[in-house]
């Protein structure tokens, strides 16, 4: 059976009708946004989720990524302010804030960004030293962001992060700088070895100095301690040497005698333990020791004789017939 012309309209109108239904409905994906360009001029953005277009009347423009996107910066050489050579590369992190300004201000997004990013990094890197461009990474890296990101903010871009991956100096700085940190640390080690041997000197000055003050305090104390005796004999021997005067002078001859008899026999002594002497020859009669003695007896009879009691009198030894007799007997002079 033939088809009929309005049949074959009425199939026509359907598959139009269908086409356009097509053309007029848009799925956008999560993540990206699209610009709509009616008669070639922008007119709105669609967001992710079913849209609607006049078909024929609007088309999509440009289709871009709202996601956070990475680019890597190629690497470069540059010259430091102090003319040292060295090859940087890096990464750069942004996001498209605003799919109409990231579509019609900039004709290449990627690619302006990439060759801005270059330019700030031989500006910022290339007014700094050598060291100070490989001790501060971090600084470089906000720098660099903050100029790149001020320049994108019209292109509806946020640049947010820049990191720089390699810092390659040439191989014989590399040998020098080496060279440098060795001699550096052989520096700092003298220098603490220097100071460890001060403070130990240090340390070492101050206990001889304690030592010694505690020594000086020690001698002090037995001078003290030796002054304190000698005074207490010295006033024994006062009181000793009164004692025997108010003997005196009450008429007891005697008591002399015993005095200085008893000083005769200390004297003796010292002499006879004194520790450099082995040999000791004296010219003194023991006749005259022994008789100091017998007088020393004869004060104790004469003392006990008061009381009435009789003492037998002293054995006194010979007299040496060749030695002549001294003057006043055995006893000294006679007083």
């Amino acid at each position: 059976m033939p088809i009929s012309p309005f049949a074959i309209i009425v199939l026509a109108i359907l598959v139009l009708a269908i086409v356009v239904i097509f053309m007029g409905v848009k799925s956008v994906p999560q993540g990206r946004e699209w610009t709509v360009e009616r008669f070639g001029r922008y007119t709105r953005t669609l967001r992710p989720g079913l849209n609607l277009i006049i078909p024929f009347v609007d088309q999509i423009g440009a289709k871009l990524s709202m996601m956070e996107t990475v680019l890597e910066v190629p690497q470069q050489e540059i010259i430091t302010r102090d003319n040292a050579m060295v090859t940087v590369d890096g990464v750069i992190f942004y996001q498209v804030l605003d799919a109409a300004k990231a579509a019609y201000e900039v004709g290449n997004l990627e690619s302006a960004i990439i060759n801005l990013t270059m330019t700030n990094i031989r500006t910022v890197m290339g007014s700094m030293d050598l060291d100070e461009l490989l001790s501060n990474r971090d600084q470089i890296n906000v720098k660099l962001m903050k100029v790149v990101d001020d320049a994108t903010e019209p292109w509806g871009v946020k640049v947010t992060r820049i990191e720089i991956r390699d810092i390659t100096p040439p191989r014989d700085l590399v040998e020098s700088m080496g060279r440098q940190m060795k001699a550096e640390r052989d520096r700092r080690a003298t220098i603490l070895e220097a100071e460890g041997t001060r403070q130990a000197q240090i340390l070492r000055a101050e206990g001889l100095k304690q030592a010694a003050i505690l020594e000086a305090e020690g001698r002090r104390e037995a001078a003290f301690r030796d002054a304190e005796a000698r005074e207490r004999s010295a006033e024994a021997e006062a009181k000793a040497t009164t004692a025997v005067s108010e003997a005196i002078a009450a008429g007891s001859v005697q008591a002399i005698n015993y005095f200085v008899a008893t000083k005769y026999v200390d004297s003796l002594k010292a002499i006879a333990s004194a520790p450099n002497q082995k040999v000791l020859f004296m010219p003194l009669e023991a006749a005259n020791v022994i008789g100091a003695i017998g007088g020393i007896a004869e004060i104790a009879r004469e003392a006990f004789g008061r009381d009435g009691a009789q003492l037998p009198a002293p054995r006194r030894p010979p007299a040496d017939p060749a030695a002549p007799a001294p003057e006043g007997g055995p006893w000294g002079p006679k007083a």
